[in-house]
């Protein structure tokens, strides 16, 4: 049953038909309790009445008027067990039975019966116990028939009150159906119930990050055109040099300027696929991994870029340190940061990463801490804030960059809850980056 509103009136009538059908359990037996006690007190009475009369000696004993429909009968015993009086016939009656109250059972079924004994004789006041459900079945029918009559009344008004209730569900699915796809602007959430609030609240926070993302995927859009028209316009500037190239020299220098254009337009094209697959994705699958391991394999894939240009790259201190997160995304987050240390540390430097272990003070488990410092230009401090940018280079910059390497990791550290820190190197020299992760639970 997918109906909210069949769900409500299914529990709603059942609920009522449930408790009406308790009540009316409860009214019998309050019903029936009242009519023993009744029909006890007649019985009783009737017994002392004709206790002191000598009804086996009277054609018309004075027994109290009662209604037919009460169906007492009257016996009298003498003191041997010899029945001597009976005020109505039956087809089978109770024995001589104690004194007092007590039920008899028959084959025409249970008797209620009072026993009184006179010095003479034994008076017996009988009365057949289906008699009292009779009267309190009609009781209890009586005191329910306002309810049941009732009852349609209620369920019309069920039906009414349940559709009252759902109409703010009715007006916002109809104000949803009625938004264009562009309007990410908030559902108002005036008037409505408190229940509702919350859903609207989650819908409103969905837009919200929603109008966010497809800003930044505008953004990033605009970006990357920007950024891709000026190396596609000097490649085809560098085209247009090796077709005028008028002898080999001319022809081989324009062939290598075209190819390191390329070069750069592959570059540049792969940081921004890497940057655009690092938005925050519900699809990844996080593992628990060793960072010092990532190093050392980034290390070892980025040594031939180091040798080039002579560059000592290495680890300087390697702890096992663990971390949960995307291998993928952490690899890049890595590689990144070396590949831009080797690139601006100068002829001749040192690029060392370390890796170690840091505690959490409010978890006894401990996170990572990953260092890569080189011995290039540096940034100056002003700058530190703006490096993680967007294609922002700082200025006087060498060599020729996109500004795209810092954006991406800074994207990575901030889905896997990382905090990044820039520093000069050793001696004020060159630049240290410093990422700190949360300890790897699960």
């Amino acid at each position: 049953m997918s109906s909210l509103r069949a769900r409500l009136l299914v529990w709603l009538l059942g609920g009522v038909l449930l408790v009406g059908a308790a009540g009316g359990w409860f009214v019998y037996r309050n019903a029936l309790v009242e009519a023993d006690a009744f029909f006890d007190y007649h019985l009783r009475q009737t017994a002392l009445l004709l206790s002191d009369q000598p009804v086996e000696y009277m054609l018309n004993p004075e027994i109290p008027q009662t209604s037919a429909e009460y169906d007492f009968v009257v016996q009298v015993w003498t003191l041997d067990g010899v029945r001597v009086y009976l005020s109505r016939p039956h087809a089978v009656l109770p024995a001589v039975t104690t004194i007092g109250f007590s039920t008899v059972v028959t084959s025409e079924g249970r008797w209620r019966v009072f026993g009184v004994q006179a010095p003479t004789k034994v008076i017996q006041v009988a009365q057949p116990m289906r008699v009292r459900a009779r009267q309190a079945v009609d009781l209890a029918l009586r005191t329910l028939t306002p309810f049941v009559l009732l009852m349609p009344v209620l369920v019309i008004f069920i039906w009414f009150a349940v559709g009252r209730a759902l109409e703010p569900l009715k007006r916002l699915t109809q104000l949803v159906k009625a938004r264009k796809v562009t309007a990410l602007d908030p559902l108002p959430d005036e008037h409505l119930p408190s229940e509702v609030q919350p859903l609207v609240g989650a819908l409103n926070d969905l837009l919200g990050r929603l109008g966010a993302a497809l800003e930044r995927e505008r953004g990033f859009m605009a970006d990357a055109a920007h950024e891709l028209r000026t190396p596609l316009t000097a490649l085809h500037l560098q085209m247009g040099t090796l077709a005028r190239a008028t002898n080999e020299a001319e022809r081989a220098d324009a062939m290598e300027k075209l190819s390191a254009g390329v070069q750069r337009a592959i570059r540049l094209v792969e940081q921004l696929l890497s940057l655009a697959r690092q938005e925050p994705r519900a699809d990844v699958i996080r593992k628990r991994l060793r960072v010092d391991d990532l190093a050392r394999e980034v290390v070892a894939e980025m040594v031939p870029l180091a040798d080039a240009r002579k560059i000592d790259l290495g680890i300087s201190a390697s702890q096992p340190a663990y971390v949960l997160g995307d291998p993928d995304a952490l690899r890049t987050l890595v590689r990144n940061l070396v590949d831009n240390a080797v690139r601006y540390t100068p002829v001749g430097g040192t690029v060392d990463l370390s890796v170690q272990e840091s505690a959490d003070p409010n978890n006894s488990n401990s996170g990572a801490v990953l260092r890569v410092v080189d011995t290039g230009p540096g940034v100056a401090p002003e700058e530190h804030k703006r490096v993680f940018d967007r294609f922002y280079r700082p200025p006087g910059t060498s060599p020729p960059g996109s500004g795209l390497g810092m954006s991406i990791v800074k994207a990575i550290a901030d889905a896997h809850g990382a905090s990044i820190a820039l520093d000069t190197g050793p001696n004020h020299q060159g630049l240290a980056v410093t990422i700190s992760f949360p300890p790897a639970r699960g």
